[in-house]
């Protein structure tokens, strides 16, 4: 007897780590030292910071992951994962740096976590950070054949005098938001409820959803926004503060990023809730209170600035082929948002 035969192939991990080590690499920064393979992934801070601050952030992909094995697609999820973690990060004021990634499975499928991986390794790209390192645990036993999860682990960087914490919003700083791609990461439980309650399968394509069909849509990766909201900021808006619209929708994320003695006045009347959105309380039945406690209903990301620099924020997003719209102001109160339902 040996490990194959308790169901762990050693040599199929070791040649997995080769099959992926060109999508590793492609991702590295200047400042990574040292390639795959080592215990430990090395990382040289960049040089120009006075009082460099780092900030870290982990998050996983959730039961969206259900969904791609369903459907057999595992392309997306991984940028999914990056994403949800660089954009929380993001929130600091800092610059994503390197990304490790946890991925453990029944049985090792090549094909599969490359497919995976690869997801990875383009969200790293759309992030500017390096897949410096990770894990992949073969758990017979634990996980069903064809089953995987995943973890996601960031550190990013921020001058200190640079980071945002609350105390930077003022009173009459007006919320932008940045629109989401779809559900994102978030609620996800919920959706799977919905298709499988109503007799649903996810290769229908309801006029509603524009001809996708609804695993498409609702496979559809969360959006990273770390290079618009940095270059935003290094093209001179004054954002005071960011929040990521994730579990919890706007009601749980968007007051986080207020400081004390603050809350924010929404417009619901600014923005059209997407189609994907309308399809899921139609076909589920959802009140609109419990659409809006799930789901980022059409917002994934919201930045604080002064009222002059609404024109210009929205124009910038727009040029950066992000949609952004005003949906409400900063005004006096105990950190909640009044007139969104």
């Amino acid at each position: 007897m040996d490990y194959r035969d308790a169901g762990v192939d050693v040599e199929a991990g070791r040649a997995f780590v080769d099959q992926i080590r060109n999508l590793v690499h492609s991702t590295f920064r200047k400042e990574v030292l040292g390639g795959l393979g080592g215990f430990g992934g090395c990382f040289q801070l960049p040089t120009g910071y006075k009082e460099p601050v780092l900030v870290s952030g982990t998050d996983g992909v959730g039961t969206k992951l259900k969904i791609a094995q369903i459907i057999n697609r595992h392309d997306t999820v991984g940028i999914d994962l990056v994403a949800m973690c660089v954009n929380d990060v993001l929130t600091s004021g800092a610059e994503p740096l390197f990304f490790l990634d946890y991925v453990a499975t029944g049985k090792l499928d090549k094909e599969q976590l490359t497919q995976v991986v690869s997801g990875i390794a383009a969200g790293c790209k759309l992030a500017n950070c390096a897949l410096l390192g990770g894990e992949t645990a073969e758990m017979p036993g634990f996980y069903q054949i064809g089953e995987y999860d995943l973890a996601g682990f960031c550190v990013g960087i921020v001058e200190k005098s640079q980071m945002l914490d609350g105390s930077q919003v003022q009173i009459g700083d007006v919320a932008i938001a940045l629109a989401s791609a779809g559900v994102h990461s978030n609620g996800l439980s919920l959706v799977r409820k919905i298709i499988n309650d109503s007799g649903f399968s996810w290769q229908d394509q309801p006029e509603l959803l524009g001809g996708e069909t609804i695993g498409e849509v609702f496979l559809k990766p969360t959006r990273i926004y770390v290079k618009p909201v940095l270059a935003a900021r290094q093209a001179g808006l004054e954002i005071h503060g960011m929040a990521h619209i994730t579990g919890g929708g706007l009601p749980e994320n968007l007051p986080r990023c207020l400081g004390k003695n603050q809350a924010i006045q929404i417009n619901p009347n600014n923005w059209t809730i997407p189609p994907a959105f309308q399809w899921l309380a139609e076909a589920g039945g959802v009140s609109d209170e419990a659409m809006f406690n799930t789901f980022n209903m059409g917002v994934g990301f919201v930045v604080l600035l002064p009222s002059h620099q609404v024109e210009k924020a929205i124009t910038f997003f727009a040029a950066q082929n992000i949609p952004a719209f005003a949906i409400g102001e900063v005004i006096p109160g105990e950190g909640t948002l009044k007139g969104l339902l």
